[in-house]
């Protein structure tokens, strides 16, 4: 069972991330040929002040 872990920064709405989801499980599919009923995707979004980008967080940066 392939499992994508996907680290995201906080602020994408919940369509953005189902198409996120279906998009990673349809290439995983076609790339490993796993059945995509058998492939798990997880989403962690990372709230943008644990974000650090250059030695400054996202947040600070207006990301």
């Amino acid at each position: 069972m392939p499992i994508a872990h996907i680290n995201i920064m906080e602020g994408r709405t919940d369509e953005q991330k189902e198409m996120l989801v279906a998009e990673v499980t349809a290439a995983i599919s076609r790339s490993i040929d796993a059945p995509e009923q058998n492939i798990r995707v997880l989403i962690h979004e990372v709230p943008k002040q644990n974000w650090g980008i250059g030695g400054t967080s996202a947040k600070k940066l207006g990301r």
